[in-house]
């Protein structure tokens, strides 16, 4: 696992290289890179939440088979988020985060400056580390997630081609074209929305 000054100005070059359309904002990805887009839903019906091990059970195979579908035999960054409400204050929420994502080294802060209240300001602060892919590694950060006590994660291969964005309910995939998102939604119908939206 790489820590400290190997990951953050890298890892922020990269970004603006390969991903220019916008930050790394994971919520903003499906409408960013609509064309290559998937969302899968965690579990059956489009329920949101596990209630007891076999619904988490359900979710974790659902989150580690697509991630191993994008990620098998490489390594990947992991990028987990506070949010602050200066640019260098103290994270309003620091836990699950700290404890779930120990080797997370600050990499980018996007500020939300908008309204005229400063009050209203928010900086949202990302956190990376690169380690190899295994099924299962990030078992408890994904349970996190799926209670919706740690959002705006995302894991992507160390190219920034595929990125996965595991939320409450489900995960937001972006592929590398339009026609690799079609393979790998056709591989798991059972897992996607009724909606037309896809959501």
């Amino acid at each position: 696992m790489s820590t400290g000054d190997d990951v953050p100005t890298p890892l922020a070059a990269l970004w603006r290289e390969r991903r220019s359309a916008g930050p790394p904002v994971a919520h903003t990805f499906r409408g960013t890179y609509a064309d290559r887009w998937v969302r899968f839903h965690s579990l059956p019906g489009s329920k949101r939440y596990p209630e007891g091990e076999d619904e988490y059970a359900i979710v974790l195979h659902r989150y580690n088979t697509v991630l191993d579908e994008l990620f098998t035999g490489t390594e990947v960054f992991v990028v987990t988020v506070d949010w602050s409400d200066t640019p260098a204050g103290p994270a309003r929420h620091p836990e699950p985060r700290r404890t779930l994502h120990p080797g997370g080294v600050h990499w980018w802060t996007e500020s939300d400056e908008d309204d005229p209240d400063p009050e209203l300001h928010t900086h949202t602060r990302l956190y990376a580390d690169r380690r190899p892919w295994r099924h299962g590694r990030f078992d408890e950060l994904l349970r996190a997630v799926a209670d919706d006590t740690l959002a705006g994660v995302f894991v992507s291969d160390t190219g920034l081609q595929r990125i996965h964005h595991p939320y409450d309910g489900g995960a937001d995939v972006i592929l590398t074209t339009s026609a690799e998102r079609d393979l790998l939604r056709a591989r798991h119908t059972d897992w996607l929305s009724s909606r037309p939206s896809g959501l």
